[in-house]
Protein backbone atom coordinates (compact mmCIF):
# COMPACT_ATOMS: atom_id res chain seq x y z
CA UNK A 1 0.00 0.00 0.00
CA UNK A 2 1.24 3.47 -0.84
CA UNK A 3 0.24 7.09 -1.29
CA UNK A 4 1.03 8.79 -4.59
CA UNK A 5 2.52 12.26 -4.08
CA UNK A 6 2.04 14.94 -6.73
CA UNK A 7 3.76 18.30 -6.12
CA UNK A 8 2.58 21.02 -8.48
CA UNK A 9 4.32 24.19 -7.27
CA UNK A 10 2.44 27.49 -7.47
CA UNK A 11 -0.61 27.36 -9.72
CA UNK A 12 -3.88 29.36 -9.89
CA UNK A 13 -6.64 28.12 -7.62
CA UNK A 14 -8.97 27.38 -10.55
CA UNK A 15 -6.29 25.20 -12.17
CA UNK A 16 -5.69 23.36 -8.90
CA UNK A 17 -9.43 22.81 -8.53
CA UNK A 18 -9.65 21.37 -12.06
CA UNK A 19 -6.74 19.01 -11.40
CA UNK A 20 -8.32 17.96 -8.13
CA UNK A 21 -11.58 17.12 -9.91
CA UNK A 22 -9.73 14.91 -12.42
CA UNK A 23 -7.97 13.07 -9.62
CA UNK A 24 -11.24 12.65 -7.67
CA UNK A 25 -12.95 11.17 -10.74
CA UNK A 26 -10.07 8.75 -11.31
CA UNK A 27 -10.08 7.72 -7.63
CA UNK A 28 -13.84 7.11 -7.69
CA UNK A 29 -13.39 4.96 -10.79
CA UNK A 30 -10.65 2.95 -9.09
CA UNK A 31 -8.14 3.99 -11.75
CA UNK A 32 -5.64 5.34 -9.21
CA UNK A 33 -4.85 4.85 -5.54
CA UNK A 34 -4.88 7.34 -2.68
CA UNK A 35 -3.14 10.54 -3.74
CA UNK A 36 -1.75 13.55 -1.91
CA UNK A 37 -1.50 16.74 -3.96
CA UNK A 38 0.76 19.47 -2.56
CA UNK A 39 0.82 22.95 -4.08
CA UNK A 40 0.78 26.69 -3.52
CA UNK A 41 -1.70 29.27 -4.78
CA UNK A 42 -1.59 32.96 -5.65
CA UNK A 43 -3.76 35.02 -3.26
CA UNK A 44 -7.31 33.65 -3.15
CA UNK A 45 -10.22 33.51 -0.71
CA UNK A 46 -12.34 30.37 -0.53
CA UNK A 47 -15.79 30.15 1.01
CA UNK A 48 -16.77 26.78 2.46
CA UNK A 49 -20.27 25.41 2.95
CA UNK A 50 -20.66 27.08 6.34
CA UNK A 51 -19.27 30.44 5.32
CA UNK A 52 -20.77 33.89 5.26
CA UNK A 53 -19.65 36.81 3.11
CA UNK A 54 -19.71 38.93 6.26
CA UNK A 55 -16.42 37.26 7.22
CA UNK A 56 -14.72 38.88 4.22
CA UNK A 57 -13.60 42.21 5.64
CA UNK A 58 -11.83 43.64 2.60
CA UNK A 59 -13.81 45.61 0.05
CA UNK A 60 -14.36 44.25 -3.45
CA UNK A 61 -12.28 47.16 -4.75
CA UNK A 62 -9.29 46.24 -2.56
CA UNK A 63 -9.47 42.57 -3.51
CA UNK A 64 -9.65 43.50 -7.19
CA UNK A 65 -6.66 45.81 -6.77
CA UNK A 66 -4.70 42.94 -5.19
CA UNK A 67 -5.88 40.45 -7.87
CA UNK A 68 -7.47 38.28 -5.18
CA UNK A 69 -10.02 35.79 -6.48
CA UNK A 70 -13.01 34.51 -4.46
CA UNK A 71 -14.23 30.93 -4.89
CA UNK A 72 -17.29 29.32 -3.33
CA UNK A 73 -16.50 25.62 -2.84
CA UNK A 74 -18.04 22.51 -1.29
CA UNK A 75 -15.60 21.86 1.55
CA UNK A 76 -16.62 22.21 5.17
CA UNK A 77 -15.74 25.29 7.17
CA UNK A 78 -15.93 29.03 6.72
CA UNK A 79 -13.80 31.51 4.77
CA UNK A 80 -10.07 30.96 4.47
CA UNK A 81 -7.11 32.47 2.66
CA UNK A 82 -4.53 30.83 0.40
CA UNK A 83 -1.46 32.60 -0.86
CA UNK A 84 2.29 32.51 -1.48
CA UNK A 85 4.31 30.85 1.25
CA UNK A 86 1.42 28.62 2.29
CA UNK A 87 1.56 24.87 1.70
CA UNK A 88 -1.82 23.59 0.51
CA UNK A 89 -2.59 19.88 0.52
CA UNK A 90 -5.40 17.98 -1.18
CA UNK A 91 -5.55 14.35 -0.01
CA UNK A 92 -7.76 12.36 -2.40
CA UNK A 93 -8.34 9.23 -0.31
CA UNK A 94 -10.90 6.42 -0.29
CA UNK A 95 -12.31 6.19 3.25
CA UNK A 96 -13.28 2.56 2.56
CA UNK A 97 -9.62 1.60 2.23
CA UNK A 98 -7.13 0.24 4.75
CA UNK A 99 -6.88 3.28 7.01
CA UNK A 100 -5.76 3.54 10.66
CA UNK A 101 -8.63 3.52 13.15
CA UNK A 102 -11.27 2.25 10.72
CA UNK A 103 -13.86 0.29 12.70
CA UNK A 104 -16.57 -0.22 10.09
CA UNK A 105 -16.92 -0.25 6.31
CA UNK A 106 -15.30 3.18 6.09
CA UNK A 107 -13.35 5.67 8.19
CA UNK A 108 -15.45 8.57 9.42
CA UNK A 109 -14.67 12.04 8.02
CA UNK A 110 -13.90 13.40 11.50
CA UNK A 111 -11.46 10.55 12.12
CA UNK A 112 -9.83 11.31 8.77
CA UNK A 113 -9.44 14.96 9.75
CA UNK A 114 -7.81 13.90 13.02
CA UNK A 115 -5.24 11.86 11.08
CA UNK A 116 -4.48 14.89 8.89
CA UNK A 117 -4.10 17.02 11.99
CA UNK A 118 -1.67 14.48 13.43
CA UNK A 119 0.51 14.61 10.29
CA UNK A 120 0.62 18.41 10.52
CA UNK A 121 1.34 18.38 14.27
CA UNK A 122 4.28 16.05 13.60
CA UNK A 123 5.48 18.40 10.85
CA UNK A 124 5.41 21.37 13.20
CA UNK A 125 7.33 19.31 15.76
CA UNK A 126 9.97 18.50 13.11
CA UNK A 127 10.70 22.23 12.94
CA UNK A 128 10.71 22.77 16.70
CA UNK A 129 7.15 24.11 16.95
CA UNK A 130 4.95 22.46 19.61
CA UNK A 131 1.44 22.18 18.19
CA UNK A 132 -1.92 20.77 19.23
CA UNK A 133 -5.59 20.24 18.51
CA UNK A 134 -8.24 22.36 20.22
CA UNK A 135 -11.61 20.79 20.97
CA UNK A 136 -14.34 21.93 18.55
CA UNK A 137 -11.82 24.01 16.54
CA UNK A 138 -10.63 22.03 13.56
CA UNK A 139 -7.05 22.62 12.47
CA UNK A 140 -3.64 22.81 14.12
CA UNK A 141 -2.73 25.36 16.79
CA UNK A 142 0.35 26.48 18.66
CA UNK A 143 0.47 26.09 22.43
CA UNK A 144 -0.64 28.90 24.72
CA UNK A 145 1.96 30.41 27.02
CA UNK A 146 1.55 33.05 29.72
CA UNK A 147 -0.66 35.78 28.30
CA UNK A 148 -0.23 34.50 24.74
CA UNK A 149 -3.22 32.56 23.41
CA UNK A 150 -3.04 29.70 20.94
CA UNK A 151 -2.54 30.69 17.32
CA UNK A 152 -3.75 28.84 14.25
CA UNK A 153 -0.93 27.56 12.08
CA UNK A 154 -2.92 25.23 9.79
CA UNK A 155 -6.52 25.26 8.58
CA UNK A 156 -8.43 22.14 7.52
CA UNK A 157 -11.64 21.67 5.55
CA UNK A 158 -12.66 18.61 3.55
CA UNK A 159 -15.48 17.31 1.38
CA UNK A 160 -16.49 13.66 1.04
CA UNK A 161 -18.39 12.23 -1.93
CA UNK A 162 -18.91 8.50 -2.49
CA UNK A 163 -16.37 7.93 0.32
CA UNK A 164 -13.67 9.89 -1.56
CA UNK A 165 -12.15 12.88 0.22
CA UNK A 166 -11.21 16.18 -1.40
CA UNK A 167 -9.91 19.62 -0.43
CA UNK A 168 -7.76 19.38 2.70
CA UNK A 169 -5.37 21.63 4.58
CA UNK A 170 -3.37 24.86 4.40
CA UNK A 171 -0.18 25.15 6.47
CA UNK A 172 1.30 28.62 6.90
CA UNK A 173 5.03 28.38 6.24
CA UNK A 174 6.35 31.77 5.08
CA UNK A 175 2.90 33.28 4.48
CA UNK A 176 2.47 37.05 4.69
CA UNK A 177 0.07 37.01 7.62
CA UNK A 178 -1.10 40.55 6.90
CA UNK A 179 -3.20 39.07 4.11
CA UNK A 180 -5.38 37.38 6.74
CA UNK A 181 -6.58 40.86 7.66
CA UNK A 182 -8.83 40.60 4.60
CA UNK A 183 -11.01 38.03 6.39
CA UNK A 184 -12.13 36.62 9.71
CA UNK A 185 -10.14 33.38 9.34
CA UNK A 186 -12.48 30.38 9.57
CA UNK A 187 -14.97 32.71 11.27
CA UNK A 188 -12.90 32.74 14.49
CA UNK A 189 -12.64 36.19 16.06
CA UNK A 190 -10.80 35.51 19.32
CA UNK A 191 -7.59 33.94 17.99
CA UNK A 192 -4.96 34.96 15.43
CA UNK A 193 -2.91 33.07 12.87
CA UNK A 194 0.80 32.36 12.72
CA UNK A 195 3.38 30.55 10.57
CA UNK A 196 6.30 28.15 10.80
CA UNK A 197 8.56 31.06 9.85
CA UNK A 198 7.52 32.99 12.96
CA UNK A 199 7.32 30.07 15.38
CA UNK A 200 10.26 27.85 14.43
CA UNK A 201 13.65 28.32 16.14
CA UNK A 202 15.31 26.92 13.01
CA UNK A 203 17.72 29.23 11.17
CA UNK A 204 17.09 29.81 8.37
CA UNK A 205 13.36 29.21 8.87
CA UNK A 206 11.70 26.25 7.12
CA UNK A 207 11.16 26.64 3.40
CA UNK A 208 8.04 25.60 1.53
CA UNK A 209 9.93 22.68 -0.05
CA UNK A 210 11.25 21.47 3.30
CA UNK A 211 7.77 21.70 4.75
CA UNK A 212 6.26 19.80 1.82
CA UNK A 213 8.80 17.01 2.21
CA UNK A 214 8.10 16.69 5.93
CA UNK A 215 4.32 16.78 5.44
CA UNK A 216 4.58 14.00 2.85
CA UNK A 217 6.78 11.92 5.13
CA UNK A 218 4.42 12.41 8.05
CA UNK A 219 1.38 11.46 5.97
CA UNK A 220 3.20 8.22 5.26
CA UNK A 221 3.95 7.80 8.97
CA UNK A 222 0.40 8.51 10.15
CA UNK A 223 -1.38 6.52 7.44
CA UNK A 224 1.19 3.67 7.56
CA UNK A 225 1.92 3.93 3.86
CA UNK A 226 4.92 4.34 1.60
CA UNK A 227 5.06 7.69 -0.22
CA UNK A 228 5.77 7.43 -3.95
CA UNK A 229 6.38 10.67 -5.84
CA UNK A 230 5.06 11.23 -9.36
CA UNK A 231 6.29 14.02 -11.62
CA UNK A 232 3.05 14.79 -13.43
CA UNK A 233 -0.66 14.11 -13.65
CA UNK A 234 0.00 11.91 -16.69
CA UNK A 235 2.45 9.80 -14.72
CA UNK A 236 -0.07 9.46 -11.89
CA UNK A 237 -2.75 8.15 -14.25
CA UNK A 238 -0.29 5.80 -15.94
CA UNK A 239 1.15 4.36 -12.73
CA UNK A 240 -1.66 2.70 -10.82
Amino acid sequence: MHIDLLQLGRIPYSEGLAIQQRVIAARKAGEIGDTLILLEHPPVLTLGRNSTRANILATDALLAQKDVEIHEINRGGDVTYHGPGQLVGYPIFDLRGDLPGKRGPHLGPVDFVRLMEEALILTCKDFGVPAQRICKRTGVWTLAGGTIAEKKIAAIGIHVSQAITSHGFALNVTTDLRDFDWIVPCGITDRTVTSLELESPQEPPPSLLQSANRVAANFGRVFHRQILAVDSLEELFARD
